[in-house]
């Protein structure tokens, strides 16, 4: 029977960062340009002509865990060796930062392993599911996380899996933040779609209802939970 493990971070802390923020639009960082219909094309396109043969998994991470973007068939755990769960992608000044204070997202960087869910994609309106997946993993280019196929194991056997993982050479690329740094911003940023705690808190929370303990993340849910108490006035 698994070990059952109370968060530190609550929704109550959550409730405290969150804010009713209007989208501000695109905000495009120096040197990048918005994405646009051609680019996803290509995307897809490039996707579909390179996929493995037989069935088409997608592996998620982080968001696609708890809140799937496209149509599947069938899911099944899946650890991904040489790469970790990391919030690395920055600055975001929109879906949940503001120039204020900006995001910090996660993404998947080399090293480790990362153990989280693939999903088989329905071949009827592949193509299609990929258009809506891409939109809502690009929007400007150069790509931090480009898409990419990696091998993945799972309980009936490995496979190969396209994701999105960190480009390290990308300039959005934050390297180098202690647990104490990243927990500060994951505190405070809140945008359009939500505040970087809600995301850590709904990312933990489904890992730990799959039996997926990221210990990585464990820490950091607790770190995140004591500075909102110290910005707030409150203990937890």
């Amino acid at each position: 029977m698994a070990e059952t493990r109370k968060m530190r971070l609550s929704r109550r802390h959550v409730d405290l960062v969150h804010r009713d923020i209007q989208d501000p639009g695109p905000k495009l960082l120096p040197g990048f340009r918005a994405a646009t219909e051609a680019d996803f094309a290509e995307a897809v396109d490039g996707m579909m002509a390179s996929r493995p043969q037989g069935d088409f998994w997608l592996f998620g991470y982080g968001s696609l865990i708890w809140n799937p973007e496209t149509a599947f068939e069938e899911k099944r755990l899946a650890t991904a060796i040489g790469w970790r769960r990391s919030f690395c992608l920055g600055p975001d000044y929109r879906y949940r930062g503001s120039h204020d204070h900006p995001g910090l997202m996660m993404a998947l960087d080399r090293g480790g392993q990362c153990k989280g869910m693939v999903y088989r994609l329905p071949r009827a309106g592949l193509e299609a599911e990929l258009h809506r997946l891409i939109r809502r993993e690009l929007s400007q280019l150069p790509s931090a996380f480009p898409w990419r196929w990696i091998k993945v194991d799972t309980e009936q056997g490995p496979l190969r899996a396209l994701t999105f993982a960190m480009d390290r050479n990308n300039q959005r690329y934050a390297a180098g933040l202690s647990e104490t740094e990243t927990a500060a911003v994951l505190a405070t940023a809140c945008g359009f779609r939500g505040s970087m705690a809600d995301y850590l808190f709904s990312t933990v929370t489904m890992l730990e209802s799959l039996g997926i303990h990221d210990r990585k993340l464990w820490r950091l849910q607790a770190l995140v939970a004591e500075q909102i108490e110290a910005n707030h006035g409150f203990s937890g």
